[in-house]
């Protein structure tokens, strides 16, 4: 158990990826504290996942700078430390382009950006204090390059990400901190049934660009933060790992109408 006795914050991790995060870092030994802004859901979460000595929640909106700050102090309150900072939290619309309003703009990149933009800067300022080094693994996706135009602000916010990735690591790599992040691909999600499998017609779609021809499982995105958050990954910094079935190798196609 290589990540057994370090400890843990993990953002938006009532459900789905963020949630498979602290089910795989608590059978890896990992103290982890969750938050969400989705308060009922983040305690039927800590019920399911079962180890009140190894998990403690907080209700968090990572828009408020406020708010990840107390996430990361609970870490240190509660465990003593905080070695890995998963900034997963994020939220997705489905709309036209030429419809999106400025207060869903404001949104979207304020959760997805803004939003991990904090988790680092409270994370990094942490692990800074201990001495320690660690690790901080933001949650991209594979549209940080490719132009989805439903998914216009999403794919705004997480191009952005991968920016900060890359500037985070180059600036905090002089305190032994790697800054990493993953982009998964089509995920069996809640945000994916809400804002991609729209349709019956929309799943066949995501998936004839899917090389290995279905969704990915949330615990398959979790056991690649696991390697990421491991020393096993030490040379590894500023990179976005993409576990996608295949998605990104794959030319995105695009309706071609009769002459």
């Amino acid at each position: 158990m290589k990540l057994s006795g370090k400890v843990a914050v993990i953002t938006g991790a009532a459900r789905g990826i963020g949630k498979a995060c602290a089910k795989r870092f608590l059978d890896d030994g990992v103290k982890v504290v969750i938050s969400d802004v989705d308060t009922d859901e983040l305690k039927k979460t800590v019920n399911e996942l079962g180890k009140p000595k190894e998990l403690y929640a907080v209700p968090c909106h990572v828009a408020r700078r406020a708010d990840v700050d107390r996430a990361v102090a609970t870490a240190v309150r509660e465990f003593g430390r905080l070695d890995i900072m998963v900034n997963n939290a994020g939220v997705a619309r489905n709309r036209d382009i030429l419809e999106i309003t400025e207060e869903e703009f404001d949104e979207i990149i304020g959760i997805n950006l803004k939003g991990a933009f904090f988790g680092v800067q409270a994370a990094a300022k942490q692990m800074i204090a201990q001495g320690s080094g660690g690790v901080i693994i933001n949650m991209s996706s594979v549209n940080a390059l490719l132009a989805i135009p439903a998914l216009a602000t999403y794919a705004m916010s997480k191009g952005g990400m991968k920016q900060l990735t890359s500037v985070a690591a180059v600036a905090l790599a002089p305190h032994n901190i790697r800054v990493v992040a993953v982009g998964p691909g089509t995920i069996l999600t809640d945000m994916v049934a809400s804002s991609i499998y729209t349709s019956e017609d929309a799943r066949k779609t995501v998936m004839s660009r899917t090389p290995a021809g279905r969704g990915g499982e949330p615990s398959e995105v979790a056991s690649v933060v696991a390697f990421l958050a491991s020393d096993d990954a030490s040379y590894i910094t500023g990179q976005t790992i993409y576990p996608d079935g295949g998605r990104l190798i794959l030319n995105y196609t695009v309706p071609v109408k009769d002459k």
